[in-house]
Order: C-alpha cells, then structure tokens, then sequence
C-alpha cells in the first residue's frame, strides 16, 4: 500500500510539474497575442500555425545563447539566484487540490501532491521565501541597478505580504481551517468564498500582483529606471529561470486565488453531475472548471499590463501601508462581528 501511494504521489507530482511548466511556457505566447490584441496587431505568427511553435523558438534561442556572468566574487550566489526563483515557483503548487478524487484501480486517488492540514502556512512560508532569488541575485550581479531593483523587490514584497496575510486571516475566520483541501470542499456548488469575502479577495488579489510583480506593480524591472532590474546582468537559460519562475508564479497565485476565493473545483449542479454521470467525470469537469478559472486570472494579469501605467514607488509604498492594511484590518473586525452576531 505505501508503495501504491508512492507511485500516485509521484505521478501526481510529475504531472502537476509539467502542467506549470507547459503553461508558463504557453503564457509567453499569450501575453504577446492579448498584447497584439489590445494594440490592434497581429503578434507572433511565423513559428508554426498561429504561432504555436513561438514558445519552443524561444526556449532553444535562451538555450542558444552565450552564457555571461559579470566579473562578480559572489560567482555562487550569482547563479543561485535563479535557482531560487524557479524552484520556489514550482514548489508553491504542492499542497494545492486540483480536483476532489478520482476512483481508479479500485481505490480513491486524491488529486493532490500533499494534502497537509496547515497548507496556508506551507504557501505564505514559500512565497516569503520568494523574495531571495531575486536579492541574491540582484546583490550577486555587482551592479548598481540590479542592486536597487533588489531592495526595491524586497521592501515591495514585505510589504503586500502583510496586506495579503491580514485578507487571509478573515477567511480563516470563516473557514476555521489551514487545510486548502477543506476550504475547497466548504465550497460546493456556488458556495464561494468571494460572496462571504469580496473585500478580502480584492487585496489578496492586488497584493498578487505586486508578490508576482507584475505590472503596475513592476517596480523591481522597470527598463525605464533600471534598464532590466535585477536580470540586467543575466542572459542564457539564468535569465529564462527569472522570466519562467515569473510565468510560472502567475500560474500558482491563479490557482490560489481559484481555490480559495472563487470556489476551487466546484462548479453548479457538481452533485447532480456526481449521481448522475459518477464521481471520475464529474470531477474530471471540476478540473476543467478550475483551469478555466486560472485562465481567466492569467488573462486579466495580463490585460492589466498592457492597459495600466506603472505606478511611481512612493505611490506604491503608500498604496500597500496606508490603503490596503488598514482596509484588512478593517475586513477582520468587520467578519469577527458578523461570525460573533451569528453564533
């Protein structure tokens, strides 16, 4: 039996890695098509029909292209930095429910890499880990701007890390639970999270971007200021690990947002669905809705980008300790009373 877990775990763990990685490397294509889009372009179009083949193109040019590192003494740290960056992007996904169960081979197959009761704490300890691949490697690089984009990144994550933990903590209020798996199945049918917490899905939200930064919240790499920000120095497969750690934690942060605000893999009428044409291909829908979901996140990333200015720092150092803490603080109190007068 431990053996038969092993192999499902490890399955389960191969394929939620090739899924993240599949897709941060097809969301390359699809923010250049919705830039064209928006733009009223065409966009990449050569490789391949529609430009399917764009994100092998570019892969094989990143691997293609000379390795330079700087004349830095912190050789080490100068490509541990990226490594950091890629492998916490893909670890986040660990403990995240894809679906409910599959029943195969005479037994339930939870869709989970690793269903741990505290999987909360397990994504806000990774994600604040995060913020070292992008200072080592911004301090390693021995440049000035890659050394500002590094503090800035740091001071940025700090400090939206705050506002999304304080969002966090009024759903645990309500969920009375750490486990990611319960908030999902707490969820069933239109049951979401977002009806009982709109205030506290908009700053985890906003917060997203700035933990991902992504525009307008992409201080740390602004051309404009500090020519590439902490990959200036980067070039080869080093700098595809930041642009794929980037994709890929746009991915993850979908997923999170999917399942604990917009009911994870919980779709209307799932338990009709479940009597009626059994569990497997009722949740082999509830996977497809939740991966609609996550599309539909990625897509609204990406729109914002190519639709927002980029916000000056000052602005968004105020917009993180004087707007958005306060506006969790004030959702905590508010969902304490409410939880209170209900009991």
């Amino acid at each position: 039996m431990d053996n038969t877990i092993l192999i499902e775990k490890s399955v389960i763990i191969l394929v939620v890695f090739a899924i993240t990685m599949l897709m941060a490397m097809y969301m390359t294509l699809a923010e250049r098509k919705i830039a064209a889009w928006i733009q009223d372009r065409i966009g990449p179009n050569r490789a391949g029909k529609g430009g399917i083949l764009q994100p092998l193109a570019d892969g094989l040019k990143l691997f293609a292209k000379e390795e330079y590192a700087p004349d830095t003494p912190n050789k080490f740290l100068f490509v541990l930095g990226p490594t950091i960056s890629m492998t916490i992007a893909l670890i986040t996904s660990a403990v995240l429910p894809w679906g409910d169960k599959l029943h195969l081979f005479g037994r339930d197959i939870i869709l989970q890499s690793a269903d741990i009761n505290v999987g909360l704490l397990y994504i806000f300890a990774v994600l604040s880990v995060s913020v070292y691949g992008i200072m080592i490697g911004g301090w390693a690089s021995n440049n000035k701007y890659s050394l500002m984009s590094a503090m800035r990144a740091a001071s940025q994550m700090i400090s939206y890390e705050i506002a999304m933990g304080l969002s966090i903590i009024a759903l645990l209020l309500m969920t009375q639970t750490l486990s990611l798996r319960e908030i999902a199945l707490q969820q069933n049918g239109m049951n979401w999270n977002i009806f009982y917490q709109p205030l506290g899905f908009l700053i985890f939200w906003i917060c997203s971007f700035a933990e991902t930064n992504r525009n307008p919240f992409d201080l740390a790499e602004c051309e404009q200021e500090l020519i590439g920000g902490y990959h200036t120095e980067y070039s080869s497969m080093r700098m595809g690990f930041f642009l794929f750690a980037e994709y890929a934690s746009m991915f993850v942060s979908s997923a999170i947002l999917s399942i604990l605000y917009l009911g994870a893999y919980n779709y209307p009428g799932m338990d009709w669905a479940v009597e009626n044409w059994g569990v497997n291909i009722a949740n082999v829908i509830g996977m497809l809705v939740l991966f609609i979901k996550i599309c539909f996140f990625i897509f609204v990333y990406m729109w914002v980008r190519w639709t927002l200015p980029r916000f000056r720092y000052d602005q968004l150092m105020n917009l993180g300790w004087k707007k958005l803490i306060p506006l969790a603080l004030f959702n905590i109190l508010v969902t304490a009373v409410v939880i209170l007068l209900l009991k």
